[in-house]
């Protein structure tokens, strides 16, 4: 919660303390910044997009050669949380994404190519992985049951999913112990800039920092107005998990996460994930290009509807094995860029202000890179990996 004060000064004000916020706030603490860190919640919460007990990762990224590094690096910094924190935090179940060359040519996230491209990433960047011919999946993956004669896999054995909540907890844990400020519960109501100092209004009080990294995700537009409330939109995507007549099949040792390219219609692609804990069921999820919406009035939520006709349209007819029978289902937000890529960049008319959003669905995996390199340009005045593909130029 907030402390109790009218006024208080820090270095460094980080707004938004998800995926984003607290893979920067925990960086900027250890390298010796008075830092302070403001949500509106108390996370990790299940009211944003940094929720739902897993999220994808993998190195190879389809998105193009500006993200692999923050994805190579985020990983790595995951290795050292896990040593710090004697957790897990990265389940290595392997990441399998299925095409065929007309499926495969599917855009998502902006890849034209999405499979094609991540193969070429994964030989690029010189990443482990391997090909599959439909023969090699159905032998190997019995769990599915609709490959195509055309459809290959690319397979990338080190990746699989991370843990959000766990690494949130323990990013925000650990920034505590390096010295940070955690102010939860506490609404940031306005950003303004005189000369060199930010004043940030907030239902605390007052805050005066040298510098604010904006990463409040789908409540950034309505917080920093234009030119951000016209580029960014935000969208609600559901979560379901299922149960199943065995969870042995789907756990991480049997099936790997999949990003599934059904047909050549982007709408028939959908995305799975290994059991962590049978009670929770089989989780199954789909990004969307669903209707620009207002998310506080809408929330965080999913209905059962839903669910069945997620069943009914993807896992009946693909899957062996998971039943209809839905063990939950939630919702999180998604805010987007036209050309959905990121924006990691100094607002226009505020140069203190660093604006870290939007991650258009597929931000997560990059997190801990994005957060590093942020501390990096706040402390040192340049990351070491290369930002400028992040541009806010490109939408003005």
């Amino acid at each position: 919660m907030a402390a109790n004060t009218t006024e208080y000064e820090t270095d460094v004000i980080v707004i938004g303390l998800g995926a984003m916020g607290a893979s920067t706030l925990y960086p900027l603490a250890k390298r010796g910044e008075k830092v302070l860190g403001v949500d509106r919640f108390a996370p990790p919460h299940a009211k944003g997009s940094s929720h739902g007990g897993t999220r994808v990762t993998r190195e190879a990224v389809g998105e193009g050669p500006a993200y692999v590094p923050l994805a190579v690096r985020s990983h790595q910094i995951i290795a050292e949380l896990e040593k710090e924190f004697d957790r897990t935090f990265l389940v290595k179940s392997g990441t399998l994404i299925v095409g065929s060359p007309m499926t495969g040519a599917t855009p998502l996230h902006g890849a034209q190519d999405f499979l094609a491209s991540s193969i070429a990433m994964a030989e690029r960047f010189g990443i482990r992985h391997e090909i599959m011919n439909a023969d090699e999946l159905r032998a190997r993956y019995p769990q599915f049951r609709a490959f195509r004669d055309t459809d290959r896999g690319y397979l990338e054995p080190n990746a699989g999913y991370m843990l959000p909540e766990a690494l949130i907890e323990a990013q925000l844990e650990g920034a505590r112990t390096a010295g940070a400020e955690i102010w939860t519960d506490t609404v940031v109501e306005k950003i303004e800039q005189q000369g060199g100092k930010v004043t940030v209004t907030t239902s605390a009080g007052i805050v005066k920092a040298k510098r604010a990294v904006v990463t409040a995700g789908a409540w950034t537009r309505g917080l920093l107005g234009a030119p951000f409330d016209r580029i960014l939109t935000v969208t609600r995507q559901a979560i379901h998990w299922y149960d199943a007549d065995d969870f042995a099949p789907f756990g991480p040792g049997r099936m790997p996460v999949f990003i599934w390219f059904v047909t050549d219609r982007l709408e028939d692609y959908f995305t799975g994930f290994p059991v962590t804990d049978p009670s929770e069921g089989v989780k199954m999820v789909a990004s969307r290009d669903t209707p620009d919406i207002d998310h506080e009035k809408i929330g965080p939520k999913a209905e059962l509807w839903e669910s069945n006709e997620f069943y009914e349209k993807h896992v009946g007819p693909n899957m062996v094995g998971v039943k209809p029978d839905v063990v939950n289902n939630a919702a999180c937000f998604y805010t987007n860029t036209p050309d959905n890529g990121f924006i990691i960049d100094n607002h226009p008319q505020m140069d203190k202000v660093l604006v870290v959003s939007a991650c258009s669905g597929h931000g997560f995996k990059h997190s801990l890179g994005i957060g590093e390199a942020v501390a990096q340009v706040i402390h040192d005045g340049k990351s070491e990996i290369d930002l400028s593909a992040f541009n806010l130029a490109r939408f003005l």
